[in-house]
Order: C-alpha cells, then sequence, then structure tokens
C-alpha cells in the first residue's frame, strides 16, 4: 500500500520533538505531526497528548519531493457533521430621511458632499477662531 495524500493509516509514535512527533507508518515510511496537527485545541506540551510507542491513526497531508511526509491527528478524527444555520429572516429597510431622497447622480451627490463639508468648515473655523480671541488675537 503506497502512501497517498489524504488517506488515514494506522501509525506508532517513534519519537516526541518540541514541534512535532514522528509517526512511523507501514511499509517502514516516517511521517512528521506538527504540534498544531495534534489536537484540536491549543498543545502546549506535546507528551501531554502522545507517548513513545503509541499508535495513533494519522491523515496524510503532504508528501514533499525529497520523501518528507506531513500528517495529521486531528484530521484523521471522523468530525461530527455542523449543523447548518438557518437562514436569516430579510430586515425591512429602514425609512430614513437619507432614504428618502431622490436618486442622485454622481454630480449632485459630490456638490451636495462639497456644501455640507463647507458648511462644517465655516462652523469650525468660526467656533475656534472665537476661542483664539478672533483673528486680531496674533501679537508678534
Amino acid at each position: 500500500m503506497s502512501i497517498e495524500v489524504g488517506s488515514k493509516v494506522q501509525g506508532k509514535v517513534t519519537g516526541i520533538t518540541n514541534f512535532g512527533a514522528f509517526v512511523e507508518l507501514p511499509e517502514g515510511a516516517t511521517g512528521l505531526v506538527h504540534i498544531s496537527e495534534v489536537a484540536d485545541n491549543y498543545v502546549k506540551d506535546i507528551n501531554e497528548h502522545l507517548k513513545v510507542g503509541e499508535e495513533v491513526t494519522v491523515k496524510v497531508m503532504n508528501v514533499e519531493k525529497d520523501g518528507k511526509i506531513g500528517l495529521s491527528i486531528r484530521k484523521a478524527k471522523d468530525q461530527p457533521e455542523r449543523p447548518q444555520r438557518p437562514q436569516r429572516p430579510q430586515r425591512p429597510r429602514s425609512n430614513k430621511p437619507n432614504d428618502i431622497r431622490p436618486k442622485e447622480n454622481f454630480e449632485q451627490k459630490m456638490a451636495r458632499f462639497l456644501k455640507d463639508s463647507e458648511d462644517r468648515l465655516t462652523s469650525l473655523k468660526r467656533h475656534t477662531e472665537s476661542k483664539r480671541g478672533g483673528r486680531g488675537a496674533k501679537r508678534g
């Protein structure tokens, strides 16, 4: 049986490192289960999850040209099917004042934006100048 990507195979843990575990596969091939592929939750210490000599089921994730085999224990487990979320009901559009405007073309929208912007700037300048004491407040 050749090792194919996507297949699930039984293997035996032969070594544990701080970054993963080496698993001996059928026909004597060895692959690596990265620490992130050991369990569905965060794994701080791989020794809490695996022991040397333990039999595990792994899924072959990739086979490199140089012969390295990437394995996953968490993807080898049958995942329970997630129930589909119910469709959300459509909400009616709100009747905000902005929604009542008749269709505007780009030029009309831009003109309205510029007018609103100028009004805000004028108001802001008037407000800040009054706090500074007006235009003649600068003394040199």
